[in-house]
């Protein structure tokens, strides 16, 4: 908790342990994904999140420093891939700088033409709508233009610096 001092100036939060602590929040994982003349692009994205139903708007915050964000946002349209419990190897490569990210990937167009990674939990295919500063991070928020769901898979989870899996339930 950031209690101000007397003066009213909050104290300052360390970045490692606000990192630990907001690690207890498990999350999904994403991958964010476009394509280009030059071939198919994209990053790992972990702060994704629904945002609106009307109109449908979803938001995710890609790192200021990430050039892979700075090309989607040019091409202005992109989809984001829900991954699924077993593609925790997709999400470390998408999370690689520099390398090929698609090699060995298959994928096939989204209705607008961005990749759908096979084998995702979700898509959603979206077009830039407004972008905020969000600190050391680029909060976009998108317009959906299209998505499904595939019910049959899970998610990939991200909670405490690991992947990790829903537990079936047992009815």
């Amino acid at each position: 908790m950031t209690v101000p001092d007397p003066v009213g100036t909050p104290r300052i939060v360390d970045p490692r342990l606000m990192r630990e602590v907001l690690g207890h929040f498990a999350s999904g994982v994403t991958v964010v994904t476009a394509d280009t003349a030059e071939g198919p692009i994209g990053f790992t994205c972990q702060s994704f999140s629904s945002l609106s139903l009307d109109p449908p708007l979803v938001a995710f915050a890609p790192a200021r420093t990430s050039r892979t964000w700075a090309r989607l946002r040019e091409i202005g349209r992109f989809c984001v891939n829900v991954l699924a419990e077993d593609q925790d190897a997709v999400s470390q490569n998408f999370a690689r700088s520099g390398a090929d990210k698609f090699a060995g990937v298959r994928w096939t167009p989204s209705p607008h033409g961005s990749p759908v990674l096979d084998d995702v939990v979700a898509w959603i295919d979206g077009r830039l709508w407004a972008e905020y500063d969000g600190g050391d991070h680029t909060i976009v928020v998108a317009r959906v233009l299209d998505l499904g769901a595939h019910p049959d898979r899970r998610p990939l989870l991200y909670h405490r610096g690991s992947y990790g899996l829903l537990h079936r339930s047992e009815a």
